[in-house]
């Protein structure tokens, strides 16, 4: 694949909801331009992008592929993108890297939740997009109602340059409102002719679509506009791809991917009317914290971002690399900014899916794969080391599942660890937690799918067979009640024995850590005891006297007792100290304490009742509800984190995905007596 200057480039990030046919898309892009030699499909499991053991068994994307075609004298990087919610960090990092996207929607199932939440990720980034209205072969498919909900979920900015000729069910071809001219199809050849007699009808609140967004994007147009003036073919054109630029215009297109209709059509719309990489300029970090806007510049410094990372034991390890400015060499050393470390750069590669096309260099507003580096992750800056920038680096979301991951062999809890650790250099969205007082493996990630795919790569790709569980809920025990009791620790058998013993007053405090205090009089108790009775009180409060959970909030002061002048010892004092606690907190009324978290959750409107009366479920306190732009609403509270294991998957069945929360840790609270009363007959039987 040769090299192509910067104006000639485009990068489209491909997104959607999962089944709008994105994969199918990219086959047919593939195919019409002569990158692939077949036309894949996904239930043969032989498509370019899906190549990966999981999404063959699952038929659907769950990582991201780049998949450069050349056509009409550039070259268009595609992005693929899984279109499942649990796998949002492929579209996070996949959007970081393009500089337009074409959002896939169903022409059966019209503007999904997926669609919505892709609009939004285009939104965030500032990027251009486009829409491709997919499937209409389907005898369900509805192209104008779908165009209607474009319209009304996203504004007059919808401007559809595209209306199908139907023949029946079929589609016989396509009218290009923009220059009004119509392209169908004989025995499956493409003709380019006139516009069919009796679409006029149709046609006409079509093109005033178009014609109302060219004015909107500037006001000698708007003038003319009102005026009933008709508008040039170049101004239409103008306007058209000014308009796309600013995300004031976003273009609709149509066909079938699997029947290959509409693919040509929306290849040469891409390169008409998306930006090339040198439309913008990317903002970084110079070393000494200014600000600085990166131009793609062949001729400049390097300056490139990894923004996806392939750990995988087959393929190795691939660093994905956009290059904003300069050039990318083979056999070169570069700097990593984000490590503040040299990279030795060996080969090149331009990655079609899974088929790696070797290149000496990659050139400004070019993207292409490195493998073999040492310590570059996801989002890590590259650059020339003396004219070192530092791009932004990618935000994913965090994960909101989290299970307990436990080997079905024993011993191979390091091989569950290392493969977990080689999935989190891939997907930035898994976290792994050693919780050290419950003595688990916590695993997160964004969903139960998301999940059920660690456990499954585990398996296949690193040869470990694991069972879930629920984390153990980290509780803690503290008292209500100022007592004073007596440990005495005696002991002989022979020799020396064992001799110690301690009058404390223990009470409640609002310390996390223990208080601790002496008021021995009279030597009762000699000095150089003190420390060995506070440490059997620190190591005795690891667990507690209902449940055996961790006590907080522990004052004890040391007030009385005696001792042997041969016989006391430290360890007798930190064993009389024990017997103490134990007979003291049996009787301060312990309590069981539970943590609490507090709740931020955004979800529209229509949802404020059945979130809330969810919240009360989990026994939830709701502080506090605040509007939000787009007819959202956020709900705060403060929620048993026990109570939140499948919060995730109900607020997702609850809004349809629309919804989105964050869980922090906020302190802990008493447990009512009956889920303590339940958590200690609990504790009892596993003890």
């Amino acid at each position: 694949m040769k090299d192509y200057p910067v104006a000639k480039l485009r990068n489209v990030v491909l997104l959607g909801h999962g089944r709008a046919g994105k994969t199918s898309l990219t086959e047919a892009l593939l195919y019409s331009t002569g990158a692939s030699e077949r036309l894949g499909s996904i239930a043969a499991g032989n498509t370019v992008s899906d190549y990966d053991a999981e999404e063959i068994k699952r038929l659907c994307s769950i990582s991201t592929s780049v998949l450069p075609v050349e056509w009409a004298g550039g070259k268009i990087n595609f992005i693929d993108t899984p279109g499942y919610f649990d796998f949002v960090g492929e579209q996070v990092e996949a959007v970081a890297a393009a500089d337009c996207a074409v959002l896939v929607v169903s022409g059966k199932s019209g503007v999904s939740v997926g669609a919505e939440k892709a609009w939004d990720l285009c939104e965030k980034k500032g990027i251009p997009l486009m829409i491709f209205i997919n499937k209409l072969d389907d005898e369900k498919a509805d192209y104008y109602k779908v165009l209607n909900e474009l319209k009304e979920k996203f504004g007059k900015c919808i401007a559809p340059f595209l209306v199908p000729i139907k023949n029946g069910e079929s589609i016989d071809g396509f009218v290009n409102v923009v220059n009004m001219t119509a392209r169908h199809w004989e025995s499956g050849k493409a003709i380019d002719g006139s516009v069919p007699a009796g679409l006029e009808d149709e046609i006409q609140p079509v093109r005033d679509m178009i014609i109302e967004a060219v004015a909107e994007t500037d006001d000698d147009l708007l003038n003319k506009f009102f005026e009933g003036e008709e508008f040039t073919a170049e101004e239409i054109f103008k306007g058209l791809k000014y308009g796309t630029r600013r995300r004031d215009i976003v273009p609709v297109l149509c066909g079938s991917a699997i029947n290959k209709q509409g693919i040509m059509l929306l290849l040469d719309a891409i390169m008409e009317y998306m930006p090339a990489p040198d439309a913008f300029s990317k903002v970084a970090e110079t070393a000494a914290n200014e600000p600085v806007e990166v131009d793609a510049d062949i001729n400049g410094p390097l300056a490139a971002q990894c923004f996806k990372t392939i750990a995988d034991p087959f393929i190795g390890r691939l660093s994905f690399v956009r290059v904003y400015r300069g050039v990318l060499k083979k056999d070169s050393t570069i700097y990593n900014v984000s490590k503040k470390a040299e990279e030795k750069i060996g080969r090149i590669y331009f990655m079609r899916g899974k088929k790696q096309i070797e290149t000496d260099s990659l050139q400004a507003g070019d993207i292409g794969a490195v493998p073999k580096l040492t310590v570059t992750s996801t989002g890590d800056s590259l650059c020339d080391k003396a004219t070192s920038v530092l791009f932004e680096t990618i935000t994913f979301p965090a994960p909101v599942t989290s299970m307990a991951i436990m080997p079905k062999a024993k011993g191979d809890e390091e091989k569950i660890s290392a493969g977990l650790h080689k999935m989190m250099e891939e997907d930035k969205t898994i976290r792994l937690e050693n919780n050290a007082e419950t003595h688990q493996q916590v695993v997160s990630g964004i969903g139960e799918q998301h999940i059920e795919v660690i456990v499954s790569k585990l398996k296949t790709k690193y040869g470990v067979d694991v069972d879930l569980a629920e984390p153990k809920v980290p509780y803690r025990e503290t008292i209500r009640k100022t007592v004073k009791a007596e440990g005495k620790h005696k002991k002989q058998s022979g020799g020396h024995g064992q001799y110690g013993h301690v009058w404390i007053e223990f009470a409640p405090t609002d310390s996390e850590e223990l208080v601790f205090e002496e008021k021995v009089f009279g030597g009762a108790v000699p000095k150089n005891f003190f420390p060995a009775v506070e440490k059997g009180l620190k190591d005795s409060m690891a667990h507690g006297v209902l449940a055996g959970y961790p006590v907080v909030g522990l004052k004890a002061t040391l007030y009385d007792g005696s001792y042997h002048s041969v016989d006391s010892s430290e360890m007798a004092f930190k064993m009389a100290a024990n017997l103490a606690y134990k007979a003291g907190l049996a009787q301060a009324s312990p309590v069981l304490l539970e943590p609490i978290g507090t709740l931020t959750v955004t979800i529209p409107n229509a949802n404020m009742g059945d979130v809330m009366g969810d919240i009360n479920k989990r026994r939830g306190r709701v502080l506090g509800s605040e509007p939000q732009s787009g007819g959202n609403v956020t709900i705060t509270a403060d929620v048993p984190m026990a109570e939140m294991a499948k919060f995730a998957t109900d607020l997702r069945s609850m809004t349809q995905g629309r919804g989105s929360f964050s869980l922090e840790f906020h302190g802990y609270e008493q447990a009512p007596d009956h889920v303590a009363k339940k958590i200690i007959e609990q504790s009892a039987k596993e003890t």
